[in-house]
């Protein structure tokens, strides 16, 4: 995971945001000579206000206390949002590194009993995106929502998947982004050392992602699916903190072509599987 297992998690964030803000949204001339793509650290310590020698220090983890007025001035200059200038916060105030025991994911049985509730396709999955329990209707949506697979992974590497998600390129984004926020300090774990792994030796498109370490939150929003069995469907996706898990819930507007398809797909459904 390059340096990021590291102590300069704040170093290497600050590299690749720079490397992705252009000088032009930056407000400065792109120049004949630029042989960066994104903006230099001169420009980003002329921009913040500090000098160019302690911006040197901060990306090479020389130093790694800045103050929280540069850590501001920083976040506005490389025009970052809310969750990503808390991130940037955060990885210069860490945490104490004292090590977690891994527990195992359960789902309660009650959360069981609520998926089971649920008509809409829903889930449960956890940190590292495992679906750990689903409902008869996630499963016959997408078998790859059965309890045992995990979301990044189907994604990234299931040829059915960049069918089934009509914008594949964005989902991907949107998932190591929220992946990377669901790890946060924790990204030297062993579970997530062992998925990062796998997925850097496997697919070149999550190495790049990750690269860029985006961080996002999940809004909810609609997402367009293009099943094998019922064609186009116009989806809402919900995901709701659940203690330690999460549920995420699949729906259609009501009396629309999606809804109605919905209703002749769970007349196929079997019985949930349970982890």
């Amino acid at each position: 995971m390059d340096d990021e297992g590291g102590a300069n998690r704040l170093g290497a964030y600050l590299r690749a945001r720079r490397g992705l803000l252009t000088p032009d949204r930056a407000g400065l001339p792109a120049g004949p000579n630029r042989r960066v793509p994104g903006l230099r650290r001169e420009e980003v310590a002329l921009l913040a206000g500090i000098s160019a020698d302690y911006y040197l220090r901060l990306e090479r983890g020389r130093d790694s206390n800045p103050s929280m007025q540069v850590l501001e001035a920083l976040a506005r200059v490389l025009q970052l949002d809310d969750v990503e200038a808390a991130y940037l916060m955060s990885l210069a105030t860490p945490r104490p590194r004292a090590r977690r025991r891994q527990r195992e994911e359960r789902v309660p049985a009650r959360l069981h009993h609520l998926l089971a509730s649920i008509a809409s396709p829903a889930f449960i999955e956890g940190r590292y995106f495992d679906v750990l329990a689903a409902n008869a209707s996630a499963i016959t949506f997408s078998p790859r929502l059965a309890p045992g697979n995990n979301r990044l992974r189907s994604l990234l590497l299931d040829p059915e998947e960049r069918e089934f998600h009509v914008e594949w390129e964005r989902s991907v984004s949107d998932f190591v982004a929220l992946f990377r926020h669901s790890l946060g300090d924790d990204v030297d774990e062993p579970r997530a050392i062992e998925l990062v792994g796998e997925l850097s030796l496997a697919s070149a498109r999550f190495r790049e992602e990750w690269a860029r370490q985006g961080v996002r939150t999940f809004s909810g929003g609609a997402v367009q699916i293009e099943h094998p069995v019922l064609g186009a469907l116009q989806l809402h996706r919900e995901k709701m903190q659940l203690e330690d898990l999460v549920l995420v819930v699949y729906y259609a507007d009501e009396d629309s072509p999606t809804a109605e398809k919905l209703r002749m797909l769970d007349s196929l459904a079997t019985p949930p599987l349970q982890s």
